[in-house]
């Protein structure tokens, strides 16, 4: 749950992008977890230029200028229409170790999307799991989603262990559904309903 703030359904529509903003930013035990900014640029062209971090993601390593356009993409704020995301920064003791966000997916049927990347150089510190869990109590308690599902590259099982951990389930294997930097990939998706949410 996020503090004690209680936004009924009443009251709020569901995905309404606006109180997330006036929470931002959220403290975790460790974290910080807030807008991009600018300022951001050089650890997000580190991280969006390492091989390792990119491997499952449509893109290749980014050049800085190519970093400097992904991250003016990643500025939205307020609630985000069908198909858009809305991205985030965590931060450790003021560093940038990677990245979340969400994705309205469907406002009809209530579903969202969370995605996630980070700096291999922090791995198996928990800051994914940590931070994601941010992101999946905001889709529940606030923007009032009904499901919420990750998709991934079925080789990245790093990530599938985030969100395993999360108390997601795998609920299919898509094979050679994509067409990736030159090969077929499968694709694997995973979910949590509401009441499997609060029952955590």
């Amino acid at each position: 749950m996020i503090g004690k703030i209680d936004v009924s359904r009443e009251t709020c529509s569901c995905f309404t992008g606006a109180v997330v903003d006036l929470l931002l930013p959220i403290h975790t035990d460790r974290l910080t977890i807030r807008l991009l900014v600018p300022e951001d640029l050089e650890r997000h062209a580190a991280i969006m230029g390492n091989p390792e971090v990119v491997r499952f993601l449509y893109e290749d390593p980014l050049t800085a200028d190519e970093a400097f356009q992904h991250l003016l993409r990643r500025f939205g704020t307020g609630s985000p229409a069908e198909g858009e995301w809305r991205n985030f920064a965590v931060d450790a003791d003021g560093v940038l170790v990677g990245e979340v966000g969400f994705s309205l997916v469907s406002s009809q049927h209530r579903s969202a999307e969370v995605g996630y990347m980070f700096d291999p150089d922090f791995n198996g510190n928990g800051f994914a799991t940590e931070s994601v869990r941010v992101m999946v109590d905001l889709c529940f308690d606030l923007l009032h989603a009904h499901r919420v599902v990750g998709r991934l590259d079925a080789r990245n099982r790093a990530s599938a262990a985030v969100l395993e951990r999360l108390g997601f389930q795998q609920e299919a294997l898509f094979r050679q559904n994509e067409f990736v930097k030159g090969e077929w990939t499968d694709e694997l998706v995973y979910a949590i309903l509401e009441n499997e949410w609060q029952e955590r």
